[in-house]
């Protein structure tokens, strides 16, 4: 089996764990989740450099992935289970009482793969930055990666931190955005436009990249690009097309499942269409 077939059944497989988990409790973000799958499962499994049996929350000498978009969290749990962090029983316990698997990620439970507490939007690539200048003092040449939505670029911490990544060369640094064309409340073109997103990262001073990320070739190639553009002096910004429910063809095409779970037929519906090639939780 090729390294893309290996992906390929992966991501089928924590699709599954997504709305499994969302339907469990009747709660939580399928939509994003189901199109985020590709990217995370191939960053996890295939891209960075990390050891999910050490964790450390520190992340020194490893690379350090930061959950921006945290609502998102289904297919975070998901990958992190399925990578070997915790055991993917666990993603049984999704949103219930007490779970270390809350409905954003908490560090409150010390919960192995996840540095920080997020889903407040517009605040991971600031903490992303951080990171990756004490990567830099601390003589650690391992990368920081980031996800953010592109809701999310409607908050003007990002511009902040944006504008300091690039004055201050913060170039050990790859921030990826999920521009799946929909919030909460609508296409974010209706709820307020973006504009040309590629020119203004590149206003900002950024190497900006381009992908397809529900292609998985697609996704190796323009990440081992934009891992061989970091260390020439600029941050590096990855523009992720994605279709918001991607795999379920009910939930693709629409904003509505941007946070509501199916009922107990549309996840049998759900289900129906991806392959279970992992054994479910």
């Amino acid at each position: 089996m090729s390294d893309i077939e290996n992906l390929q059944q992966i991501a089928s497989q924590v699709r599954r764990d997504i709305v499994r988990m969302v339907h469990g409790v009747k709660s939580g973000h399928p939509g994003g989740s189901l199109g985020c799958a590709d990217f995370l499962t191939a960053l996890y499994f295939k891209i960075m450099d990390h050891d999910p049996k050490n964790f450390k929350m520190n992340g020194k000498n490893e690379d350090v992935f930061i959950l921006s978009n945290g609502h998102i969290s289904p297919v975070f749990y998901s990958v992190l289970a399925r990578n070997g962090y915790f055991e993917i029983s666990e993603l049984g316990t999704f949103r219930k009482l007490h779970t270390r698997l809350q409905g954003h990620p908490s560090v409150a439970e010390n919960t192995p793969g996840i540095r920080v507490a997020s889903g407040s939007l517009g605040q991971g690539l600031s903490v992303s930055i951080g990171i990756a200048e004490a990567k830099e003092l601390d003589n650690d040449d391992k990368l920081v990666y980031v996800l953010m939505g592109d809701g999310e670029l409607e908050e003007g911490q990002v511009w902040e931190a944006a504008m300091y990544a690039a004055a201050k060369k913060v170039d050990n640094l790859i921030a990826v955005v999920d521009l799946n064309g929909k919030q909460i409340d609508g296409p974010t073109e209706d709820v307020l436009s973006l504009g040309d997103l590629k020119a203004k990262w590149l206003a900002f001073g950024w190497e900006v990249l381009e992908m397809d990320g529900n292609n998985v070739n697609a996704i190796l190639r323009t990440m081992k690009e934009a891992k061989d553009k970091t260390r020439m002096g600029k941050p590096v910004m990855v523009l992720m097309k994605t279709e918001m429910g991607m795999g379920v063809d009910f939930m693709m095409g629409t904003h509505k499942w941007h946070g509501n779970a199916p009922n107990d037929e549309q996840l049998k519906n759900a289900l129906s269409q991806l392959t279970e090639t992992l054994g479910d939780y």
